[in-house]
């Protein structure tokens, strides 16, 4: 796969391959725990069609492909859509899983839920194959991609393996005791799976879900700020210039980086090739050809704010 789009697709197939036979065999099952598989890898699912239709309008924003019309609504480009995306996507895997922890213990404190465990192992054993081989493919394809899109999709593969992995343990021993003195637990083998998936599950989005909600509110990354800070901590240095201020966020894939340099009065009489060669010397030290970053370099022979404390 050589593209983000050609990776997600690939995904969307899957989950959907998933969804229906999860919700099918759940069904037939009876089996909540099934059920809930399948509906985790539906939503799943629709979050793989809105990535994959941001990742082809940020590609198309980068390489100047977007319609006339498009472009002039969003001069900016999509990238402040990937976090949110990636918000939305963490929000829904948490409410679904806690959803599922509220039907495991309502079934559990009811008596638990007769399952067939035969159709149910064979169910998890195909899944845990394809969930694996999937995430696998995925994964090797993002080692040159470099998609935050593809790794939280790998990601989410890797949950639903494991996911499966215990539904398929659980529904083998299930169908190992049926005409056992333990045959009385088969009931609550189903419930006490899915209590246990959905516990696993719920708090695990949750980091994609800090690092969305950080980049919404332009949280500063430490790291973008030594690297702006240095680079144009150098410029001002061997231009003479006063001081210099930097203002840098990250959304997605996208830097946007504002470095403020302050001249001294009377220093300011350049012509604009040398500006613009102090500002692509800025640009060249920040990466500025990369199609992900805005950068915006300024003059001004004002006093320089004061810097912050501590």
């Amino acid at each position: 796969m050589r593209t983000e789009q050609q990776a997600l697709k690939l995904s969307l197939a899957g989950v959907l391959l998933v969804s229906a036979l999860g919700i099918g065999f759940g069904l037939f099952s009876g089996s909540f725990a099934i059920l809930f598989d399948g509906v985790f890898s539906l939503v799943d699912a629709v979050m793989s069609i809105v990535s994959i239709t941001l990742a082809g309008l940020i590609a198309k924003s980068a390489s100047h492909g977007l319609s006339r019309r498009t472009h002039d609504r969003f001069t900016m480009g999509f990238w402040h859509f990937e976090p949110i995306v990636l918000a939305v996507n963490a929000l829904l895997m948490m409410s679904v899983a806690a959803y599922a922890l509220f039907q495991a213990i309502s079934a559990l404190l009811s008596g638990g839920r007769d399952v067939e465990f035969g159709p149910a192992v064979v169910y998890a054993a195909v899944v845990v194959v394809l969930t694996f081989v999937i995430g696998l493919i995925e994964h090797r394809a993002n080692k040159k991609l470099d998609s935050a899109l593809v790794a939280i999709d790998v990601k989410g593969w890797i949950m639903a393996g494991g996911v499966t992995s215990a539904l398929l343990i659980a529904f083998l021993i299930g169908a190992l005791i049926q005409g056992t003195d333990a045959e009385w637990l088969m009931p609550y083998i189903d419930p006490a799976v899915l209590g246990m998936v959905a516990l696993v599950l719920l708090p695990v989005p949750f980091s994609t879900l800090r690092r969305a909600v950080a980049e919404i509110s332009l949280v500063t990354p430490p790291e973008l700020k030594r690297q702006a800070e240095a680079a144009a901590g150098g410029v001002a240095e061997s231009c003479g210039f006063l001081d210099y201020r930097v203002y840098a966020a990250q959304q997605g894939r996208a830097r946007t980086i504002d470095v403020v340099y302050y001249v001294p009065e009377g220093k300011g009489m350049r012509s604009l090739e040398e500006w613009d060669s102090i500002r692509d010397e800025t640009r060249a030290q920040l990466n500025g050809d990369d199609p992900h970053s805005w950068i915006t370099v300024s003059f001004t022979t004002k006093t320089p704010p004061p810097q912050p404390r501590g």
